[in-house]
């Protein structure tokens, strides 16, 4: 395959946010991301209904493999060759179809390699796999003592005693599960979370007020959330106070954080869809941090005006120039469907966003994407990207160097 090459070049007029300047110009560099899909991926079988990606050394030799979560379909595994070729080894894994949303990673039974969680939505089914120590993996879900509609999962050591715990994001009550330190769990979500329905999309996890410990960000399909952490594992919802909230509704698909502006806390950005609430506002949302975790509406001078569903966004410095852009994975038609260009949003290191699509990827980049990872997947020192796509081809593409 001829790869194909993206060139930042010079460019003038821009379409950007209210109180963005309307000329803007990114400085010309050398090639900075190659397409290597067709040569480096077994792209035939990624095809299919990619929600998630989670990425780890999973079978130990020293390099990160990647699991997808593929919705409705038996989960994929891939493992790396060392320089990012990565074959379909899925066969590592029980091979079981589930409506499988989001992976966790972590060695739950703290015997040195890592295992791995993944929820499902519609079939209410939570898949425990644990490593055998040389990356097969055996089916361990009876450990899990809850079901749920569900479609995040986010792995954090919440009661601090060495061993990862596990919180679910459900269409319902959440869940916080309690590891005993072997991988078996506990359902302690009454006591650390409190009684709240919800409709979550998506938990993030952020030490919002910059007092040592994770709190929990709560992306919804109705009112978003702040939970914050005592110190020992119990959170309270201070949203109300935390949290500007807007007058129109808002479905969140996925919430993301950095310091965007460099001044030591972090901001949120809100990646917003219409699919679900009639009449949400598509408009992604960036939140900046006073310092102690309470936040200011800045989406209207520091974001560029977008109409696009965004089911995937990631903060990333894809420019290489050490401060946090943003992109975003699009779909253009209703709800999930129509192949799109993913946003790219250049910082200019306070914190103002310009829009910047089309300029770092190849025009043949589009898709429904839903997962956006930047990580060395060759071993060259270089950030590459992978991109999971619900319905439409997954990308990975390589750093360049400059």
């Amino acid at each position: 395959m001829k790869k194909n090459y993206v060139f930042l070049l010079m460019f003038g007029t821009m379409l950007v946010g209210h109180g963005q300047e309307k000329n803007a110009t990114h400085k010309a560099v050398a090639s900075l991301y190659s397409d290597v899909t067709l040569t480096h991926l077994p792209y035939k079988d990624l095809q299919a209904l990619s929600m998630d990606a989670g990425i780890d050394d999973l079978d130990g030799d020293g390099d990160p493999d990647i699991l997808i979560a593929n919705e409705h379909r038996p989960n994929i595994l891939l493992i790396n060759d060392g320089k990012g070729k990565f074959t379909n080894e899925s066969t590592r894994i029980p091979q079981i179809a589930h409506d499988s949303e989001d992976i966790g990673i972590a060695d739950f039974d703290l015997d040195g390699d890592p295992d791995i969680i993944v929820v499902s939505e519609d079939d209410k089914t939570n898949e425990l796999y644990l490593n055998n120590g040389e990356g097969t993996f055996t089916d361990a879900g009876n450990r899990i003592p809850v079901t749920g509609t569900s479609n995040s999962v986010v792995v954090y050591d919440v009661n601090n005693d060495g061993a990862p715990d596990v919180l679910i994001g459900n269409n319902g009550q959440n869940n916080v599960l309690i590891n005993d330190g072997k991988g078996y769990f506990k359902d302690e979500t009454i006591e650390r979370f409190g009684k709240f329905i919800d409709v979550t999309q998506d938990l993030t996890l952020c030490d919002i007020d910059n007092d040592g410990d994770q709190d929990v960000l709560v992306g919804n399909e109705d009112a978003n959330r702040i939970l914050v952490n005592n110190g020992k594992g119990f959170f309270e919802d201070q949203s109300s106070n935390r949290l500007p909230y807007r007058n129109e509704p808002e479905e969140t698909r996925e919430v993301v954080t950095a310091d965007i502006d460099n001044d030591g806390d972090l901001d949120i950005l809100y990646g917003n869809v219409q699919a679900f609430v009639p009449n949400a506002l598509r408009q992604n949302r960036l939140l900046l941090n006073d310092g102690k975790g309470f936040f200011s509406d800045i989406t209207q001078t520091h974001l560029p005006k977008d109409e696009h569903r965004c089911f995937g966004v990631a903060f990333l410095d894809i420019d290489r120039d050490g401060d946090a852009d943003i992109m975003t994975g699009n779909t253009s038609g209703a709800r999930f469907d129509g192949d799109s260009l993913f946003s790219v949003y250049i910082n200019n290191g306070k914190g103002t966003f310009s829009d910047a699509t089309g300029t770092f990827m190849p025009a043949t980049i589009k898709g429904r994407g839903f997962d956006i990872d930047f990580i060395d997947l060759n071993g060259d020192g270089i950030k590459d990207l992978f991109l999971s796509n619900r319905g439409s081809q997954d990308f990975l593409l390589f750093g360049d160097e400059r």
